[in-house]
Parts: structure tokens; C-alpha cells; sequence
């Protein structure tokens, strides 16, 4: 069994974690990343490797992401076997709760792929920033994959080592890499358990290196795409809509015509940036995203010519039929649509025992 822990520019908090899971687990492996943190602190991992774990270094710091890749990356290359554990470096997960949330792994040879998050219960006590960030994720995590998490930032994760190479093929170098581990997890069939832990947050979650501002835009990019590429579809479909209503006077025509070449260039983008749907065969994710087309069709033509018939102008019952219906759409592509065929063992592509 593993320890895997990410480190930038780590405090002394680092050398008694590693301590900590060696004295109580003396048969785990500590691999420690250190992700660029700079000669200055060659100390603590230095300490770190005098305490048991292996220390791999980055040349430079790119990211969370990036760094738990390499530590994955390594791992997979030496063969590891067994559960393999996630931490941060800055003490604030338990070391009773990495070993039970490292437990809770399901080692069995006919296991299904899953995931063990330690889930925080984020009430009195936790940071303003870590809150709100934790409170927004989670709503739009459930709006995309229909699952309802308490605690989609958390840091203490575990997994068998089958799923090393899947989780290799995630993009993401900064934070936004451990949101994309479950919005795919979502949709590749990867079960998602929860253990739940003690809730630490030191001098305020102070040592933390989150960015608020830059790394919460890669956090909600993978949403931000689905939705820049839903208003783009929106805009081309309204416009399309007006056109052909005012040539044909015909609401069904137009509403048919002007989805169809809305459709067409969603489907395109949809594909090819936002799920990353290249691994899924193209002839297979036309066939669904045609059925969900015509379902939404035709939704959008009921709730168009309702709100119309009721007196609403074209552009505003236009509007107000596509907000309804986007978030719909959402969820369909993300665990339909664009989602990857898994065997009968039910792995994931990519992911061998």
C-alpha cells in the first residue's frame, strides 16, 4: 500500500505526517513529490527521506495536478500494487483518517473501479473562501453528473492501483485536475465512496497555495466550456430561429431547421473539447447525441409554442425554454452521450487488473 503526497514549499507539518503513517502503518510507502519548492527547502524533504518516504523532485513547480501525475506516473512505472492513498503535505488530514480512507479500498480481484474520498463535514470552523469554493463545486458538480457529493475538494482520496492508468490519461497540472478526476469518474462508471473524516484547518488554512482567482477559473473550465459552448449553440440556434420563422412563418420549420445546424456545430465542440469525447467512437456518440437532439426538440418546441401561445414574445420564450432545458442537456452528454462503454467487469477502458 501507498502514500502518495504532493508537496510545494511544505512546513515542518510534512516530516510529521511521514512519521506519523510510518510509526502507525510501518509496511506503507511514502512517496513524497516535491514540486519545484526551491533549494530553500531542501531541509524538510531531506528530513522527510530520513523518516522513511521517498522523496521525487520536480525540476520546477507546475501544479498539484501535475505533481500528483508524476507521483502516479512513477508508481505505475515500478509496478505498485495495492491501494494507493492521496494527502496534502500540510498536516491537515489525520493520520488515522489517510490509513481508514487507504482501508476502505476494495482490493478484491473483482472489484469495480472506485474511488475512497475522505469527505470533510465543512460546518463551523472552516475558512469563508473554503466554504463558499466547496459550496459552489458541489452544486455544479451535481448539475453535471447527477451525483450528489458533500465534499468535492477534498484531498484524501484513495484507489487501486489498477485505476493508475486511467487517472494518468486526466488532464489538469493545477487544482482543477481533482474536479476533472470526478467529473470522469462520473461518467466512465468509476464508483465514487466516501469515508468520512475530521475536518482540520490550520491557522485558518493559511499554508494553503490555492490561487482564488486563477486556479478557481481551471477548477470550473471543464463547466465554463460546456457552458461558453451551450450559449454558442444558444446563439446560433436563436438566430437561425428569428430567420426562419420571418422567410417561413412556420414555428415548427423554423424551430426544426435552426436546431438541426445548431445541433451539428455542438455536437463538433462538444466532442472534441469539452468531454474530451475523442476516446468515444464517433459513430456511437452520434447515434446518442441525435436521440437526445430529437428529445430536446421536441421539449423545446412544447415549452416554446406554450410560452408562445400564452402571449410571450418569440426572443423572450426563446430565452426562457433554453434555460430550462440546458442544465438537461448537461447531464445527458456528460453520462450518456459522450460517456465510454465499459466491459462487463465494468472497467473502464485504459484500466487493467
Amino acid at each position: 500500500m501507498h502514500v502518495l503526497i504532493p508537496a510545494y514549499q511544505p512546513s515542518a507539518e510534512l516530516i510529521g505526517v511521514v512519521t506519523g503513517l510510518l510509526r502507525a502503518r510501518p509496511a506503507v510507502e511514502v512517496l513524497v513529490v516535491d514540486d519545484g519548492s526551491g533549494p530553500s527547502y531542501a531541509p524538510v524533504f531531506s528530513a522527510a527521506r530520513t523518516a522513511g518516504a521517498h522523496v521525487l523532485h520536480l525540476d520546477a513547480n507546475h501544479g498539484k495536478g501535475f505533481a500528483l501525475r508524476a507521483g502516479i506516473r512513477h508508481l505505475d512505472d515500478v509496478r505498485a500494487a495495492g491501494p494507493v492513498v492521496t494527502a496534502d503535505a500540510d498536516g491537515q488530514h489525520a493520520v488515522a483518517d489517510i490509513l481508514r480512507v487507504l482501508d476502505a479500498v476494495d482490493t478484491r480481484v473483482d472489484a469495480p473501479p472506485h474511488l475512497v474520498l475522505g469527505v470533510r463535514a465543512l460546518d463551523e470552523g472552516v475558512p469563508l473562501r473554503s466554504r463558499i469554493g466547496n459550496t459552489a463545486t458541489r452544486l455544479l458538480f451535481r448539475a453535471a453528473s447527477g451525483r450528489r457529493l458533500h465534499d468535492t475538494q477534498t484531498g484524501l482520496r484513495a484507489f487501486p492501483a489498477t485505476l493508475l492508468p486511467w487517472l494518468l490519461t486526466l488532464r489538469g497540472d493545477r487544482y482543477e485536475y481533482e474536479l476533472v478526476m470526478l467529473l470522469h469518474a462520473a461518467r466512465h462508471g468509476v464508483v465514487l465512496r466516501t469515508v468520512p473524516i475530521a475536518t482540520i484547518y490550520l491557522d485558518g488554512n493559511e499554508s494553503s497555495h490555492f490561487r482564488p482567482v486563477a486556479d478557481s477559473v481551471r477548477i470550473y473550465a471543464p463547466l465554463l466550456l460546456f457552458v461558453a459552448s451551450s450559449l454558442s449553440a444558444f446563439a446560433i440556434d436563436t438566430v437561425a430561429l428569428l430567420v426562419l420563422h420571418s422567410l417561413l412563418g412556420s414555428l415548427l420549420v423554423a424551430v426544426v431547421g435552426a436546431r438541426l445546424l445548431s445541433a451539428s456545430v455542438n455536437f463538433a465542440v462538444n466532442r472534441r473539447l469539452v468531454f474530451g469525447g475523442a476516446a468515444t467512437p464517433w459513430h456511437r456518440a452520434a447515434r446518442r447525441y441525435a436521440a437526445l437532439a430529437v428529445l430536446l426538440l421536441a421539449a423545446n418546441y412544447l415549452v416554446l409554442a406554450g410560452l408562445y401561445g400564452l402571449g410571450l414574445p418569440l426572443l423572450a420564450a426563446k430565452l426562457v425554454t433554453e434555460v430550462l432545458l440546458v442544465a438537461t442537456s448537461y447531464v445527458v452528454q456528460a453520462r450518456f452521450v459522450f460517456a465510454r462503454r465499459h466491459d462487463r467487469s465494468g472497467r473502464s477502458p485504459g484500466v487493467h487488473a
